[in-house]
């Protein structure tokens, strides 16, 4: 039985442990011997959390066993990404830079979490200082992704992914900047949620670049980022109940299907006819200021990123991967009034854009145009490695620029995942398109 718990989803466990089948210490025993003995688990967590986890999980068994439940995924183990603050334990953000940083106090949307009842398991590796699509990272470790173990698992949440989808973690946390979310998820087959700016507190959360920073689980279903969206601000969860295509509009963004590879192209087209069969219809159209913003993309997230981090490069540069560390640095060429003006660029093509889709439930598109490349190719190739770094992130970025809720979902095709881009502050709603999308998808 315990073996089956490794892979059902948090809220199946969570109502195992509300019924009384389900004890969360045996629960959490499951999870961290899977965890401390699987082949690859120096590559999925950075670190792993026994004492902590153990604790958590006996103080929700006994609220469990009184009648005093906190929340509906009370006892149920969860990863972090290495860049939330934990009390007295590294959180490192992937970097040399950062060895042996330990905070003294847990991130916010950790102290709700626990307080929801949720079990910190560990923590897990991360593209260093969360500057990267792909997940690749040679100064701490490198992710496999379940498909394929020399395959790139996405980033920069790769462990978090990885954690979940090779069943070391009932879910996981991690944050989004360009894609950061929705990149591992996609690319290892699981369900992932970028929330709007502004929505979950970034308090005790390693920043890349603050105006664009977001948090976000990845799991196993739609109903386990309601309940997890919940669980990180104290919430309620989104209603999901009788959720359906019909009547819905979508939008496909032709923009984001330029220079698509065969494979997801594929994948993204055979889903929308799925979608269409559902009841959801669909339109198709460019927005060419989109692509103005993208255009925009390398002064506004380079200038801010190498604004927060500059001292801290220029104190030890050798410490880093050269290909991050170029990447930071790049954010030099740029002025503070360049980055001024393209702020108030963006501002004025996130209004002109939101009108024109004011009629549509979400737009979508396939999560990544590429599907994910190998290793060694990354390695030993400097512009292979940009050039798939930046075609990687391409369609996410959307949702980052547009600032609006985004989502997620596997099609079918492995490491192949469909994306909906919804209102900002929208996460029920699409949420509810989520899970009515996820069983046509399926």
């Amino acid at each position: 039985m315990a073996d089956n718990w490794l892979w059902m989803s948090a809220g199946d466990l969570g109502r195992g442990i509300g019924a009384g089948t389900i004890d969360p210490v045996d629960l959490i025993e499951a999870y961290l011997d899977a965890a401390e003995t699987h082949p690859e688990s120096t590559r999925i967590y950075a670190r792993i959390t026994r004492p902590r986890a153990v604790a958590e999980a006996k103080a929700a068994a006994d609220r469990a066993k009184a009648g005093l439940r906190v929340g509906p995924l009370d006892g149920v183990p969860i990863s972090w990404k290495d860049l939330f603050d934990t009390a007295g334990i590294e959180t490192e953000a992937g970097s040399a830079l950062l060895k042996d940083r330990r905070p003294k106090s847990d991130a916010e949307v950790l102290v709700s979490a626990t307080f929801q009842g949720l079990v910190c398991l560990g923590k897990t590796h991360m593209s260093e200082l969360a500057f990267s699509g792909l997940g690749l990272n040679p100064i701490t470790a490198t992710p496999p992704n379940v498909n394929s173990p020399d395959a790139m698992p996405g980033g920069s949440s790769s462990g978090a992914a990885a954690s979940v989808a090779h069943g070391l973690a009932a879910a996981g946390i991690g944050s989004d900047t360009g894609g950061s979310v929705r990149v591992p998820s996609a690319w290892n087959d699981l369900v992932g949620l970028k929330t709007t700016h502004g929505r979950l507190s970034l308090k005790g959360v390693v920043p890349l670049a603050a105006r664009f920073d977001t948090v976000g689980p990845l799991c196993r279903t739609v109903e386990d980022a309601a309940l997890l969206l919940a669980a990180l601000e104290g919430g309620k969860p989104a209603d999901l109940g009788g959720a359906t295509l019909a009547g819905t509009r979508f939008l496909v963004l032709e923009n984001a299907l330029t220079d698509t590879r065969e494979t997801p192209a594929a994948a993204f087209e055979t889903a929308l006819s799925k979608l269409a069969a559902a009841g959801a219809r669909i339109d198709r159209r460019a927005i060419p200021e989109l692509d103005e913003a993208q255009s925009m993309s390398a002064l506004l997230y380079t200038a801010e990123a190498w604004g927060t981090w500059r001292e801290r490069i220029e104190s030890d540069p050798d410490a880093m991967f050269a290909r991050i560390r170029d990447r930071f640095q790049s954010g030099a060429a740029f002025t503070a009034s360049d980055y001024v003006a393209a702020w108030q660029r963006l501002d004025a093509i996130r209004a002109s854009v939101r009108a024109q889709i004011a009629g549509y439930d979400a737009l979508v598109l396939p999560t990544t145009p590429n599907m994910p490349p190998q290793a060694e190719r990354l390695l030993q190739d400097d512009d292979y490695y940009v050039t798939e770094n930046l075609m990687t992130l391409r369609n996410t970025r959307y949702g980052n620029l547009l600032d609006g809720a985004a989502l997620t979902v596997p099609t079918g095709t492995p490491s192949a995942g469909i994306m909906f881009i919804g209102k900002p502050m929208g996460e029920e709603r699409l949420l509810r398109i989520g899970a009515a999308a996820e069983h046509a998808l399926t």
